[in-house]
């Protein structure tokens, strides 16, 4: 009577035996859990900002230029475009298995009780020579199924690849796009330092003239002559945090670290088009590291099939067809013809478990993919609703800090009247001034965090796959 595990390690030839050529188990896309519509999500709607290309969706001429350059020149880009080819060829490798392979052999030798290489005598010892050339082919029969399954999953791993490939191409824009509004936002706030440290000038002048008079001690030009140099530090701060995205924006593009143009201002940059996400239904087929996922879940799955064929025997046939001859000038004759047809099989007897465990293995890994699938897919929808909720949230935080901005103008304008008429003590302008440079940084912030939502929700939705791999390197439209 067979143990338990015997049976187990049977089970699998048994059911391939049973099934002929339908070798492992044939792919299914696993279930995820899709939402009927996004978080947050104001109106469904068939049409999506995915739809659109790069270039119609960041209006700034500038950062069109700084995108293409980070495409066509980047070294992720570049990079994931070589793996691609690697899973290419690699896939060009495996196919070539389900063909025929056909080669040849051509030999000449000469030697003293030898004949084509090997051992010959007829008993005089003499010295001979041999020619041969032949034609050979050999082909496995791929009867179950193996061959397929090996090229099933090596053309997912190309689609992987290729999938992986956008997705860096992806990840490198937004990377871009962000830095960029980044580095607007780092201007408006030298702008902003520098307008604050000429009103604090105008205040410690002010003061001055009061001070001559004999009106205000000398702590009010003290406390006006911190809060300006306290300003004036933060000038080369801002500077030094500019260079450094622009390092970071230049090593993006593939350049060396330098100056990077600028187009509008962040106040005056044109607003991305408001389009809705789409369908969460379709984002499983535009995100690009969700069709990688699911095209390593579909190689995995073929893999199963490929150690359930090694249980199994292989069947290969062969053929010869050439001539053989002691003397180059009869290799023509017919009596030097050679040919051979023949077959052979091969297949495991006794491994000591080690297929077994290769097929438990590749089961294993099965499951992996199809948990990393469905994870990738769960947090595709989050983030998507991430940026939606950052998006719609933003606008109403902007909104306000516009408001306390006018509100601390207004406070240092009516301050300084006050002052002026001596009605109010140094204290209230100094107050008012403080309070409005970080209410300005705080709106610059809101301003570039709105742009960058934008860019978020782009790529969150899996933006541009309908651009062809040649509109992707192609100069941006003007």
């Amino acid at each position: 009577m067979a143990t338990p595990s015997r049976s187990r390690r049977a089970l699998p030839l048994a059911l391939l035996l049973l099934g002929g050529c339908a070798i492992g188990p044939n792919y299914h896309r696993p279930d995820t859990q899709t939402p009927p519509a996004y978080r947050d999500e104001t109106r469904k709607s068939q049409e999506s900002m995915a739809d659109l290309s790069w270039w119609d969706l960041f209006k700034d001429p500038q950062l069109r230029v700084l995108l293409h350059d980070a495409v066509d020149q980047g070294f992720d880009v570049r990079i994931a475009l070589t793996r691609v080819d690697q899973a290419h060829a690699i896939a060009a490798q495996v196919r070539g298995q389900l063909l025929p392979a056909v080669g040849y052999n051509g030999l000449a030798d000469r030697g003293r009780n030898t004949l084509l290489g090997q051992p010959f005598t007829e008993g005089d010892g003499a010295t001979a020579n041999g020619f041969a050339g032949y034609l050979g082919a050999a082909w496995e029969l791929d009867l179950w199924g193996r061959v397929r399954r090996l090229d099933e999953q090596a053309r997912a791993q190309y689609y992987a690849s290729e999938a992986g490939r956008r997705a860096v191409l992806l990840t490198v824009v937004s990377e871009t796009a962000t830095a960029y509004y980044e580095l607007l936002e780092l201007d408006e706030e030298l702008v902003i330092a520098r307008d604050t440290t000429g009103a604090f000038n105008e205040s410690l002048k002010l003061f001055n003239r009061q001070l001559e008079g004999g009106v205000v001690s000398r702590l009010d030009t003290a406390s006006a002559e911190a809060q300006l140099e306290t300003t004036n530090a933060r000038i080369p701060e801002i500077e030094r945090q500019i260079a450094i995205k622009e390092n970071q924006l230049s090593l993006l593009l593939g350049r060396s670290p330098g100056p990077i143009a600028r187009g509008a201002t962040l106040s005056d940059e044109p607003a991305p088009p408001v389009v809705p996400p789409g369908l969460p239904s379709q984002l499983l087929e535009r995100r690009p590291d969700v069709q990688q996922a699911e095209q390593a879940a579909r190689a995995a799955n073929a893999n199963i099939g490929v150690t359930v064929g090694g249980f199994l025997p292989r069947i290969g046939l062969s053929a010869l067809l050439g001539a053989v001859s002691p003397e180059l000038s009869s290799i023509t004759n017919h009596e030097s013809f050679l040919w051979n047809i023949g077959a052979n099989v091969s297949g495991p007897v006794f491994q000591g478990g080690g297929l077994h465990g290769e097929y438990e293995e590749s089961k294993a890994q099965w499951e992996m993919a199809k948990l990393q699938y469905q994870q990738a897919a769960l947090a595709a929808f989050g983030d998507v609703a991430d940026a939606l909720v950052s998006r719609q949230k933003l606008d109403e935080v902007r909104e306000r800090q516009e408001r306390a901005v006018r509100a601390y103008e207004e406070a240092v304008k009516l301050s300084t009247e006050r002052y002026k008429a001596g009605k109010a003590s140094y204290f209230e302008v100094l107050q008012a001034q403080e309070l409005l440079y970080p209410a300005q940084v705080t709106l610059a912030q809101t301003k570039r965090d709105q742009f960058t939502a934008v860019v978020q929700l782009y790529k969150a939705l899996g933006g541009g796959w309908k651009m062809t791999a040649a509109e992707q390197t192609a100069p941006a439209p003007q």
